[in-house]
């Protein structure tokens, strides 16, 4: 079966859903993924300063914008269609997970976890102890927090509109309390809290 993802990523279009076993359905972003940056993004981006990993990059537009603007940065998915798209945007990209070796451990001034990536792998705690082995000292992680106050774990999968689905996975929703509670005893410290176009976004330093 054709993975769904995939799919919308080669047309960037959905609809595309996050879909919990219970029938619970979170729709995805799709079309705003693979658009140009918006208010939100500029924002984001605006905070980064080089060189910039951005964990689970899906189509690339942050990594494209990014080079554009003329700072370095990588992007990470497993995605193979994630991969063929920030390449085909000029981004530079690996198909690896966040979890497993990495260039430049320990030197990267920005990571970001837009776009819900904080629940990558269903453990956010155990995510943010990962990036904190990634980032420098001085360096920074910028999170996209859920628009909600919820704090969940999960198994998922992706399914379009036509019921066509791809493999389970862990994933977690957490809004801006539950990423600072996790940050903290990953050893980040919040440095600072914005919203915008209705996106929550949350800045974080190591902590010494």
């Amino acid at each position: 079966m054709d993975d769904p993802y995939a799919h919308a990523l080669r047309t960037g279009r959905g609809p595309l859903f996050l879909r919990r076993s219970d029938g619970w359905m979170l729709p995805l972003e799709v079309e705003r993924w693979c658009a140009e940056p918006d208010a939100a993004d500029t924002e984001l981006l605006r905070r980064c300063r080089g060189p910039v990993l951005d964990i689970g990059c899906g189509p690339g537009r942050l990594v494209a914008a990014l080079t554009a603007y003329g700072l370095p940065a990588l992007g990470l998915d497993v995605s193979p269609a994630a991969v063929a798209r920030t390449r085909g945007m000029g981004g530079a990209v690996l198909r690896r997970s966040v979890f497993e070796p990495l260039p430049g451990e320990g030197r990267w001034a920005t990571a970001l976890l837009a776009d819900g990536n904080v629940g990558i792998g269903g453990d956010p705690a155990a995510l943010l102890r990962r990036v904190r082995q990634l980032v420098a000292q001085g360096g920074v992680l910028l999170v996209e927090a859920d628009a909600y106050d919820v704090d969940e774990r999960f198994t998922v999968r992706v399914e379009d509109a036509f019921g066509r689905y791809g493999e389970e996975f862990p994933w977690a929703r957490v809004g801006s309390a539950g990423v600072v509670e996790a940050a903290e005893a990953a050893g980040w410290a919040p440095v600072e809290h914005w919203t915008c176009d209705g996106r929550r976004f949350v800045s974080l330093r190591p902590t010494a």
